[in-house]
């Protein structure tokens, strides 16, 4: 992932760290009474910002003053650059944001369907034996749902990772 999006293999240990610890975080939340770190929104916003200021600073640091060529489209006519450097700029500011989000909404999203049915089947379990019985069903969905909620802990931390991947590799090549 990191030698096909980046490049450089250089960054590989710091994406490997920054996929296993957001895929244990959203692992350790599908145990039950335990919590989930990134269903916290300022852990989520907070790492994606870190991240962000640190590509940006990288790519300061590489590009120097070119680095602001970024945000002005080449063959931009002289009168839209003002337009444009300020839509360019909340566009890039806003990866930050949209970053941190996403993982908070998923993870938030799936952990508070799972409470809502487990109460829902517990009430349901404490019924009579018909409606005990009855309740398999349901229950064969939540377990299913469980399924799912594993493998968006997966898909968050890889999207994650390759979104990362991506932002490094705009801040070294300035696309």
């Amino acid at each position: 992932m990191v030698k096909e999006q980046i490049g450089k293999e250089i960054y590989l240990p710091f994406i490997y760290s920054l996929f296993f610890f957001i895929l244990i975080a959203n692992l350790t939340g599908n145990i039950p009474y335990s919590y989930t770190i990134t269903s916290s929104i300022m852990v989520s916003i907070g790492l994606s910002f870190t991240i962000f200021i640190a590509v940006t600073l990288m790519g300061l640091t590489i590009h120097k003053l070119h680095f602001f060529a970024y945000f002005i489209p080449s063959g931009t006519p002289l009168a839209l650059v003002p337009s444009l450097v300020l839509i360019e700029l909340i566009s890039y500011i806003s990866r930050a944001g949209s970053l941190g989000i996403r993982l908070f909404a998923n993870i938030v999203a799936g952990h508070t369907l799972l409470k809502i049915l487990s109460t829902f089947l517990y009430q349901m379990f404490s019924g009579s034996v018909i409606i005990a019985i009855l309740t398999l069903i349901p229950f064969s969905i939540f377990v299913t749902l469980i399924g799912l909620e594993l493998a968006v802990s997966f898909i968050q931390a890889y999207i994650f990772s390759i979104l990362v991947c991506s932002y490094i590799k705009d801040a070294l090549e300035l696309h």
